[in-house]
């Protein structure tokens, strides 16, 4: 069986068939056949830009005052021109994440049988086939253990090796040479025209080299030839000079290759499954067997799409696809975080408006959604890396663009931390988009409770996030509530009353706005007493609190989007940032607030139309927001929709073309893995205090089991379950912490201690209790 395999007895025709590999820096996604493979290069920061800081108007809070005068007294054509000659910026050297090169390699005539894999239980890719009566395999890895791509090719028979290999760049500056017989030295520059100026980026060096047993290896030009060898091993070695403050880094790719080698393939590989293993085996997802593993993982796929949704082992599959995709593109120790596109890249997004960037209006944050819950937090790591950094540039924005004190950053953001609006203020005024991605930093501490995160990473950053909204946002003239603005709600619009001044996009206290800043105060004030400290701030944040606009239900039964309860312009736009309050948040939930459930479920529904934009991001958002309402049989359906008719051949999802300017169907890796996140949400949730066993569990699944997966309060959590009914849990507790365990209407309270295990019966009465192992 192929629980844990893609398989496709076929060739992979480009890269969207591809099977991609990572070690958290170095990505690759390896398509072909039996005669000929192709693997398409990346490098976390291999980026065009450079750090610039953006200059703002100079007004300060007085361009500020002007705005909200506009806006308070209702014209927002007004309102719309002060903003944009107060908080638009000039696009400058923004920059992009490239591709680097295609290392290709070309064998002997086509063969027969061929299977392609990736068994993502040892996160290796493999082909094998027959040609001429005899058997070949080819086996390629990411190592994180030794930091490169190994691939050995080998035949059943002596001397039936031969190939060659070559290296072809995927930007204009690069060169690439044989350097002798076995080795390929390659050199380039991140540079392209779109997004910046065709003469600044990151500069990489890299190598290739052969080692066969057998047979004999030469070079001709900037092509290798293997001829006759028993067995083959490539390793590929990449560096870049981002952030680096010497030459070293020029050396480190021959280094790397050099002790690969003496290590020999044999302990690479066994490395490399140990690294990844030890990650990878923690969580284990059961939802019933079936026979349809045996079938090549297009053809599921192809069953699904035309609505034969008897293959759970599917989602199962998609799930651990996910993990495995966590891992491969985001270490402890990566440069960078995942950007739009993962760790991947196949040049789509980099020739036209779009950008393989950092968007933080869901993208970014949608690509760690998975992480806690999923027992992958050190995978988290680079991303608090980078909003710490992003918090250091972000003090230049706050001060440049609104006179204020803190960090502050907008829509997107590059590999040098951007932070200024983007280049339209319709939708580049994102004034919480730094404090959307900040909030994974509170999500992080939540799971782990790790005291000193939260002292040394967490809590400072917060507490500048919030020194900036407190210095920002203003009192609204007409209810007295504290708003922020102008800004937007993600890339939406809606009509005024005055409908004939067109479709807006700014206003003051959109809901997205008020939900993240009432979350961020309440964060900071509850880490402030906890460490105790901070006095005089948390008095400022109390009152701010008390001051914060509720969320209002609109006068369709659907909660607002806006202060106001604005038309929307655009009823099937893809963004629906204000159910933040539902998913990842808990403002809403349906035990606590009951009529706001409701709104938000109204919401949903009448997002759901003919029309909508439909594309992978906002099929999870549907996924995630019918699972907090306890509807799993709908958010089972979205994720089904997704699985099915949102990705390519490899399971990697897409947006389709034509939205938001997409010229094709163009890969987006966000719905992967918040994808991921809605399984796990489906059979576990952990907010409002509350760990939720099966919380939206849908009628198909109605067996199955799970381990390993992490609630908030540093627990792993099991559980088994019969005819849609509980049969049993465990409790793996890590921290002192009572837990409050939650199965339909039954709860249970668990004074937990650190290094126990609890085991609950189908009532949560507990019947077992000893160490956890380790």
């Amino acid at each position: 069986m192929n629980q844990a395999k893609l398989w496709y007895n076929g060739p992979g025709a480009g890269w969207k068939q591809g099977l991609p590999i990572g070690n958290g820096r170095i990505g690759a996604v390896i398509y072909g056949g039996a005669s000929q493979e192709t693997w398409s290069m990346t490098e976390l920061t291999y980026w065009s830009g450079k750090p610039e800081r953006i200059p703002g108007s100079g007004k300060g809070k007085a361009g500020l005052e002007e705005m909200r005068a506009a806006f308070f007294n209702g014209d927002y054509n007004e309102g719309d021109r002060l903003a944009k000659q107060h908080l638009q910026p000039k696009k400058q050297n923004f920059g992009t994440n490239l591709s680097v090169c295609d290392v290709e390699l070309r064998f002997g005539p086509e063969g027969e049988e061929l299977k392609r894999e990736l068994c993502l239980e040892s996160a290796i890719a493999t082909v094998s086939y027959k040609s001429e009566g005899s058997s070949f395999i080819r086996e390629t890895f990411a190592t994180h253990a030794d930091g490169i791509v190994v691939s050995r090719i080998k035949g059943e028979q002596q001397g039936g090796i031969s190939f060659s290999i070559s290296v072809k760049g995927r930007t204009g500056h690069f060169s690439a040479i044989a350097t002798n017989d076995d080795t390929i030295a390659f050199y380039g520059q991140a540079t392209e025209e779109m997004h910046s100026d065709g003469s600044c980026g990151v500069f990489c060096r890299g190598q290739v080299k052969i080692v066969a047993e057998g047979g004999t290896i030469q070079s001709s030009g900037s092509e290798i030839i293997v001829t006759d060898a028993d067995e083959a091993t490539v390793y590929f070695a990449i560096h870049t000079d981002y952030r680096q403050t010497d030459d070293e880094w020029m050396t480190r790719s021959t280094k790397q290759i050099a002790a690969a080698i003496a290590k020999g393939y044999t302990r690479l590989k066994a490395d490399h499954i140990a690294d990844y293993s030890a990650l990878y085996a923690r969580v284990s997802l059961d939802l019933g067997d079936t026979d349809h593993a045996k079938l090549p993982t297009d053809e599921r796929m192809r069953r699904l799409q035309n609505g034969q949704q008897d293959d759970p082992g599917l989602i199962v599959l998609f799930f651990q696809y996910g993990r495995y995709l966590t891992i491969a593109g985001s270490r402890a120790d990566s440069p960078l975080p995942l950007h739009l596109q993962g760790v991947w890249n196949d040049g789509e997004a980099n020739r036209m408006a779009w950008s393989c960037d950092y968007h933080l209006d869901i993208n970014t944050q949608m690509n760690y959604y998975p992480t806690e819950i999923s027992n992958l937090a050190e995978c988290h790591v680079p991303l608090m890396n980078y909003i710490e950094r992003l918090s250091a540039s972000g003090r230049h924005a706050a001060q440049d663009f609104y006179g204020c004190e803190g960090w502050v950053a907008h829509v997107f953001s590059n590999a040098w931390g951007f932070a200024a609006p983007g280049w339209e203020t319709g939708w580049g005024l994102n004034v919480t988009g730094g404090l959307w991605i900040a909030m994974h930093l509170k999500e992080h501490y939540e799971y782990g409770l790790d005291q000193s995160f939260l002292t040394k990473q967490a809590y400072p950053v917060m507490k500048e996030a919030a020194s900036f909204f407190l210095d920002y946002m203003t009192v609204h003239p007409s209810n007295g509530w504290l708003v922020t603005g102008p800004s937007n709600s993600p890339e939406n619009s809606f009509y005024t009353n005055n409908r004939s001044e067109g479709p807006q996009q700014l206003s003051m206290g959109s809901t997205m706005d008020q939900v993240l800043v009432r979350d961020l105060f309440s964060f900071c004030l509850e880490a402030a007493g906890l460490l105790d400290t901070d006095l005089e701030l948390q008095e400022k944040l109390r009152a701010a609190i008390a001051l914060l606009p509720p969320l209002q239900i609109g006068k369709n039964g659907q909660l607002q989007e806006w202060l106001e309860d604005y038309e929307e312009a655009q009823p099937e736009h893809r963004h629906l940032a204000h159910l933040f309050a539902l998913y990842p948040g808990n403002q809403v939930t349906p035990r606590g607030t009951p009529e706001l459930s409701a709104a938000a479920e109204q919401t949903l529904i009448r997002r759901m139309t003919d029309e909508l934009e439909d594309i992978e991001f906002t099929a999870v958002l549907f996924a995630t927001g019918f699972s907090r309402l306890f509807d799993g049989d709908r958010a089972l359906r979205h994720i089904n929709h997704l699985v099915g008719e949102l990705c390519f051949d490899n399971l990697l999802t897409y947006s389709k073309a034509g939205v938001a300017g997409a010229e094709t169907n163009i890969f987006v890796i966000d719905g992967n893995y918040g994808g991921t996140a809605a399984v796990a949400d489906i059979l576990l949730q952990s907010h409002a205090g509350e760990i939720h066993l099966l919380p939206a569990l849908p009628a198909a699944w109605a067996s199955g089991s799970f381990n390993g997966l992490r609630a908030k309060g540093n627990a792993e959590v099991g559980v088994s379950w019969e005819a849609g009914i509980l049969t049993g849990a465990t409790i793996h507790a890590y921290s002192a912490v009572p837990l409050i365990i939650r199965y339909g209407d039954r709860t249970a309270t668990i004074a937990c201690e650190a290094g126990q295990t609890y085991v609950l019966d189908a009532s949560l009465h507990l019947i077992d209790r000893e160490a956890t192992a380790k």
